[in-house]
């Protein structure tokens, strides 16, 4: 008793039901992901990779858009940016899997792994819901607008976002990374999603299943809060426009937003805010492989096509970039050499 007690109740536990040679004895573990054949893999493989290069490309032209300078679009090219750091968590080591014999991630860098995906998942929620108090203080008070959304109190708001999505993440990650894993070491998802690693601990986990269970309630369902409240007054006010083509177009300004709201809020409510998880971690992979690709493959065509500012932004980047357009005719003149003439817009 002497002994144990001055040891933590972490060491002793760790003494008193595994051997030294049987603790913290895995350093890394293997990825299942999609377990299939070679061919299979590769289908994926090329699925996978079209479908991650066309969301960063598509996020980047919307982050290209910042140079609008108001505060909408600071928002959603703050939204554009962690989907890109969201996926790029995850994709690029899915890929390597994909190609590779041995499917193997260290401890150290599936915690890291978990903490940044999950991180950039809460700085989203919480900036999810910064832009519906943006859209409710466009058209509930759109004359006082100007003056409470300052460039300022946008670059605050965006600031607090990614703060409070990486610091609330940070406690169930200190705990999880303190965990003994004496094996196996089979992973059974595509990245180190919480549920299926704290499976793999040879420690009573209840504990952290509920501080990780309550993290995210409070995260998923105050942001979602905030943003049906911000809602609600929304409708109120549209409802009471008198002009038909008044509500529709207020109600247009929000539309892209709803859609991802729905999108992202939707799963991950359905994964991760659920006291016992019973639900089969093949399910879980699929609603996974919505949120890390399907959602920020779409988000840039959201933005764009249901925006008319931003597809008219887009269009005004492009001619920005042709012009002024240089037309090249070449003039060949009888018995003479050739001469490249440059001409204009005008010409």
């Amino acid at each position: 008793f002497i002994i144990y007690s001055k040891k933590n109740w972490y060491d002793q536990y760790l003494y008193l039901h595994y051997p030294k040679n049987q603790t913290r004895n895995v350093t890394e573990f293997i990825l299942l992901g999609f377990a299939g054949t070679k061919r299979v893999e590769l289908v994926l493989f090329t699925l996978f990779f079209i479908s991650y290069v066309f969301a960063l490309v598509g996020n980047f032209i919307i982050i290209a858009l910042v140079c609008l300078h108001s505060p909408m679009y600071m928002f959603i090219a703050n939204l554009s940016i962690l989907e890109a750091l969201y996926t790029t968590t995850v994709i690029p080591k899915m890929l390597v899997n994909f190609m590779s014999q041995r499917k193997s991630i260290s401890v150290h860098s599936c915690i890291l792994q978990a903490y940044i995906f999950f991180s950039a998942g809460s700085s989203e929620f919480f900036l999810l819901a910064v832009m519906s108090f943006d859209r409710y203080l466009a058209i509930c008070n759109p004359l006082r607008y100007a003056a409470i959304m300052t460039m300022r109190l946008c670059l605050q708001l965006i600031a607090a976002s990614w703060m409070w999505g990486f610091f609330a993440v940070l406690p169930p990650t200190i705990l999880i990374g303190q965990l003994p894993f004496c094996g196996p070491n089979v992973i059974k998802h595509f990245f180190c999603d919480v549920d299926p690693l704290l499976k793999l601990a040879c420690f009573d986990v209840r504990k952290i299943e509920m501080i990780d269970f309550v993290s995210a309630a409070l995260l998923l369902l105050g942001s979602l809060l905030v943003t049906s409240l911000s809602y609600i007054f929304i409708i109120g006010t549209v409802l009471r426009i008198p002009a038909a083509k008044g509500r529709q177009k207020a109600f247009s300004t929000c539309t892209s937003h709803l859609i991802v709201v729905t999108l992202y809020y939707g799963s991950c409510i359905f994964m991760y805010v659920q006291p016992q998880k019973n639900h089969s971690l093949d399910l879980n992979k699929v609603v996974s492989i919505l949120n890390i690709v399907v959602t920020p493959l779409l988000n840039p065509f959201i933005y764009s096509l249901r925006n008319k500012k931003v597809k008219e932004a887009l269009k005004h980047l492009a001619r920005r970039k042709t012009s002024p357009l240089i037309k090249l005719r070449f003039l060949k003149q009888e018995n003479g050499p050739m001469h490249c003439v440059v001409l204009n817009n005008g010409s």
